[in-house]
């Protein structure tokens, strides 16, 4: 639903313009709750009624409004309310913490679209050349001095439009984790969306966890890299240790990748397979020295995509790519995640939940794990568009690389 709240000051009794103004309403499907009804004591005294509007489209919204002008001699929308940030790193109090649906704040008599927006983050606006703009603000970007909305006067929150060429009946397969889905089926839509995405000129994120080396499938990932069919890749330490452990030494966690079987001592591998980076500088310093001989992480920095490896304090090592500090990391992945069209979480929760904390609600999102609670998980966290299929990672990338035509 979208919400706004106006004023109506006039003879709005006199002449009926009150009783214009519901009918304008209920023609457009707009819930209105009166907030405050003042009535003009005398015949010259204007009456005023302060109104809180519901709509489900912003479309229905701004056509009731534009009809209503002519009915009030003061026809006014409250404006958006700002603070003065006094503490570098501390929002003001009252603070409009953010949904991750495009939004936009009525300041100075116009509507202005929040950019970059993502969830639970403040918003800032600010004077661009004369021109007034509007941003999220991460709790650690806060400085002294900067303009925040507080309250929720003069804020538009417009859900996204989920209609799909599969209509219903893919909207009811999606928005349940459950593993009775058919899962050909939405993997087929996923590959369809990658080349939709790329067709728009968007971008396509992977998010990956390390059971996609543990069951075998880190050169699926690598193919699909080298296709193109991948543009960016988000992990943490694990994924790209076991990665690369796969590729020097042929095991993940010391098990044998083609037998199936721990071998001798393998509980180390990963340990000497980081330590080999870490004296070769960098990941893409050990590809050039043909350390690390094939892989998905050997992929990514072939084609020369983007990667962003976030570390946790269970780490070993860690590589040293991994970003350590959690703040520095965030900030990496928003500017990774920059014309992201599509999204997909693979046999990962906390880096999954993380991802879809800063990506639009416009972000084709798909889950895949193995355990339906991975999804619910990152849908209760807000990321609603999240279409979930439950099924091991090795199954839904084999059928991808098939799908899209790796």
């Amino acid at each position: 639903m979208v919400t706004e709240r106006i004023s109506l000051e006039g003879h709005l009794i006199d002449d009926n313009s009150l009783g214009r103004v519901f009918a304008i309403f209920d023609r457009h499907g707009v819930e209105f709750r009166v907030r405050r009804f003042r009535i003009g004591e005398k015949s010259e005294s204007p009456s005023l009624i302060e109104l809180t509007l519901r709509a489900t489209t912003s479309q229905a919204l701004d056509a009731a409004l534009s009809e209503c002008e002519p009915y009030s001699e003061e026809f006014s929308l409250d404006p958006v309310q700002t603070a003065i940030v006094d503490l570098v790193g501390v929002w003001p109090e009252g603070f409009y913490s953010t949904t991750n649906f495009p939004t936009f704040v009525y300041h100075e008599g116009q509507w202005i679209e929040v950019e970059a927006i993502e969830m639970d983050v403040a918003i800032r606006i600010w004077s661009d050349n004369g021109r007034w703009r509007a941003e999220t603000c991460p709790m650690h970007r806060t400085q002294a001095g900067d303009n925040l909305v507080v309250g929720y006067d003069g804020v538009r929150v417009i859900p996204e439009d989920t209609e799909d060429e599969d209509g219903e009946d893919f909207r009811f397969m999606g928005n349940d984790a459950s593993t009775e889905r058919p899962k050909s089926r939405l993997i087929r839509h996923c590959a369809e969306a990658i080349h939709s995405a790329h067709a728009a000129g968007k971008r396509v994120l992977l998010v990956g966890g390390p059971a996609i080396v543990h069951s075998g499938c880190a050169e699926e990932l690598a193919r699909l890299i080298r296709g193109g069919f991948i543009d960016v890749l988000f992990a943490g330490n694990a994924l790209a240790a076991h990665d690369i452990e796969a590729a020097m030494l042929g095991t993940s966690l010391g098990v044998n990748l083609e037998q199936g079987r721990a071998v001798t001592h393998g509980h180390t591998h990963h340990l000497r397979c980081i330590n080999r980076v870490r004296r070769a500088g960098s990941i893409r310093a050990a590809v050039e020295q043909g350390i690390i001989p094939s892989g998905a992480m050997r992929a990514a920095v072939e084609v020369g995509i983007p990667y962003v490896l976030c570390g946790s304090i269970r780490d070993d090592g860690p590589l040293p790519d991994v970003i350590t500090d959690n703040v520095v990391a965030q900030d990496a992945m928003r500017a990774g995640a920059k014309n992201i069209g599509v999204a997909i979480m693979v046999a990962t929760t906390l880096h999954s939940v993380a991802t879809g904390n800063i990506l639009p609600a416009a972000v084709v999102t798909y889950c895949v794990d193995s355990d339906a609670d991975t999804v619910i998980k990152l849908t209760d966290r807000g990321t609603h568009q999240a279409i979930g299929i439950v099924t091991d990672c090795e199954f839904f990338l084999k059928e991808l690389v098939r799908q899209v035509g790796a």
